[in-house]
């Protein structure tokens, strides 16, 4: 479960090309309204640092598993939504400027977060103590490089040369729909011997935690009446996980693949869920889109 060529290169700059193609349909607008908003702001990180941990946890305690898989499936709850989820968020409609803003607010908090609760894990389920240094720079350089410059290259772009944009953006969309597809395509062939096995260990677990987190989050957004879209940029948000980084902590830092396992499975099951939750936000929205133009033609057609 060691990080190979395909996640540690060919992810980030093919998700950077994607950001940069989500770039090009947003305005500085977009960024103020969120400002305007900050209760969107505040249920989106509550959700994602407070009621996913504890959800983690529960699981991992409920849930017959090893140890190391328990504490590795602790460490994945404990990390932030990638870059991966502001991709699928502006696939599902959702609220792009928002999972953009929550991306960048929880990797900045849980670069601090992870270490503390992920020796706290290790104490509760292992029962040995161990020193978890996070390279924050290049965690956030990461962040950085991967969604933050790619999305400002693009509204620069949207901003200097509207038509050319409006014309990317198709393409863009297209190639985000393919890029996503072959993710799950190459980790279904690179771990095709081993996927057995490793739904056997953690399936139920990764399973309940991705579902129940996103359902959480867009449960939690409606009761304080968010928008939809906003809704189903939070259950995106909380509910896929930086995976890769939960992967780069285990495997790397801690030397455990086996902790590595759940961040593994939860790769292959996000995106399938995630490919769902496109579907059905693209649906709501064409539906919204079609009652708004049947309002406007009938306003239209009153003398």
């Amino acid at each position: 479960m060691q990080t190979n060529f395909f996640t540690a290169v060919l992810l980030p700059i093919g998700l950077a090309t994607v950001m940069l193609g989500m770039g090009l349909t947003l305005v500085p607008e977009d960024f103020q309204r969120v400002t305007r908003y900050p209760k969107a702001v505040a249920i989106g990180l509550v959700s994602q640092l407070l009621f996913l941990p504890l959800v983690g946890f529960l699981i991992a305690s409920i849930v017959p598993m090893r140890s190391e898989i328990a504490v590795g499936l602790m460490i994945l709850a404990l990390c932030p939504g990638g870059p991966s989820s502001n991709m699928i968020t502006y696939l599902a409609k959702g609220d792009v400027a928002l999972s953009v803003t929550l991306t960048a607010l929880s990797s900045a908090i849980t670069v601090f977060t992870i270490p503390i609760f992920a020796n706290l894990s290790l104490r509760y389920f292992v029962g040995q103590n161990a020193a978890i240094a996070l390279p924050v720079g290049q965690t956030m350089l990461q962040i950085f490089a991967i969604a933050i410059v790619p999305v400002g290259l693009g509204m620069l772009v949207r901003q200097k040369f509207p038509d050319l944009a409006r014309r990317l953006e198709k393409t863009a969309n297209r190639l985000a729909i393919a890029f996503l597809a072959l993710i799950i395509l190459a980790i279904i062939i690179h771990e095709w011997n081993r996927i057995p096995s490793f739904i056997a260990q953690v399936g139920i677990g990764v399973a309940l935690l991705n579902i129940i987190s996103m359902a959480i989050g867009f449960w939690f957004g409606r009761l304080f009446n968010l928008t939809f879209a906003q809704r189903i940029c939070i259950a995106i948000e909380v509910g896929i996980q930086n995976a890769t980084l939960a992967i780069a902590i285990t495997a790397g830092l801690l030397n455990n693949p086996d902790m590595a396992v759940p961040a593994a499975i939860y790769s292959l099951f996000a995106y399938a869920t995630a490919i769902l939750t496109i579907f059905y936000g693209r649906r709501v929205a064409q539906r919204r889109d079609r009652a708004e133009t049947s309002l406007a033609n009938n306003l239209s057609a009153r003398p």
